[in-house]
């Protein structure tokens, strides 16, 4: 596979990657939640390098090591114009350009709806996607800055990828999702996928990544019939104490 991805937990719930071109070894971060963590991460993977950043959203477990790993490295910060409201950003990127890592080409795709200039990062070449907080197993983020039709819009640009699309996602939020999910289908299905996230929880594994053919299947949000729909599962989600 072109692109070799490190994963590792960060902060309380967070997960940072590291991302390599295995045709040049160039290496990219996707978001900064713990600057100290991410040089660990780093050094154990033997990798030897950092060149990009590539910023999801502007929050600050996403962006609060931009500084430190750029005075540790001298990599390139890249990522919404929003990002600069909290950390250093050396070029904003929107919708439709493209980030080169070394031979990967990375779209980047607008994804209002979490924060108004929330951006993910996908490669086509690879069906790799770098998500930040849009979309989760079994789940989707909250409405902290967009409306409940700018977030169904991009969750429906996401769910048009092909289903073999491997989705990375910011957060380990999957065992809550999965509760929350079985309020609202009680497919056979379901129960069976539920308990095998529950399952992998309880032994301390990542529920991360994922494919958009698992969330077309298993994720209420991605299941909802129009966005009116998908606001009620928002709005029942964010009451939600399962």
């Amino acid at each position: 596979m072109p692109l070799d991805v490190r994963l590792f937990p960060c902060l309380s719930d967070n997960y940072g990657f590291l991302v390599r071109d295995h045709a040049t070894g160039a290496v990219a971060a996707v978001d900064t939640p713990d600057a100290d963590a991410i040089l660990a991460d780093l050094e154990a993977s033997g990798w030897g390098r950092l060149d990009l950043i590539l910023n999801t959203h502007w929050h600050p477990d996403h962006s609060q090591g931009n500084a430190a790993l750029k005075a540790a490295t001298g990599c390139e910060i890249f990522g919404p114009e929003e990002v600069r409201r909290a950390a250093p950003l050396d070029r904003a990127v929107r919708g439709g350009d493209r980030v080169s890592l070394g031979a990967t080409v990375m779209e980047v795709v607008d994804a209002p709806g979490h924060t108004l200039g929330h951006v993910v990062y996908r490669s086509a070449a690879d069906a790799q996607a770098f998500v930040g907080d849009v979309l989760f197993v079994m789940g989707c983020g909250r409405l902290f800055e967009g409306s409940p039709e700018q977030m169904w819009s991009s969750l429906q640009i996401l769910a048009g990828w092909p289903d073999e699309t491997v989705i990375w996602c910011a957060h380990e939020y999957t065992a809550s999702n999965a509760r929350f999910a079985l309020s609202v289908d009680e497919r056979p299905e379901m129960e069976a996928r539920a308990a095998g996230i529950l399952a992998m929880r309880e032994r301390g594994e990542p529920t991360v990544p994922t494919t958009i053919g698992a969330e077309r299947a298993f994720n209420p949000f991605l299941r909802a019939a129009d966005a009116a729909a998908f606001a009620a599962l928002r709005a029942a989600k964010d009451g939600f104490s399962g």
